[in-house]
């Protein structure tokens, strides 16, 4: 028999939604390397990215 949670009830959650991000983090990351660009340079795009959806979203 499994055990029903991985840590407990209330923080499995945040625990999944912190694995998936910093996957997608490495995985972006790691594309934007092979494109030749800097770690600096994806930050910069992708503070770029945010805030254009959070600009959508506030109009």
């Amino acid at each position: 028999m499994s055990a029903p949670y991985l840590i407990s009830r209330s923080i499995d959650p945040f625990f999944a939604m912190s694995v998936g991000v910093m996957a997608a983090v490495v995985r972006i990351n790691r594309e934007e390397k092979e494109k030749g660009r800097s770690t600096a340079e994806t930050i910069g795009s992708l503070r770029r990215r945010v805030g254009m959806v959070w600009g959508k979203m506030k109009a």
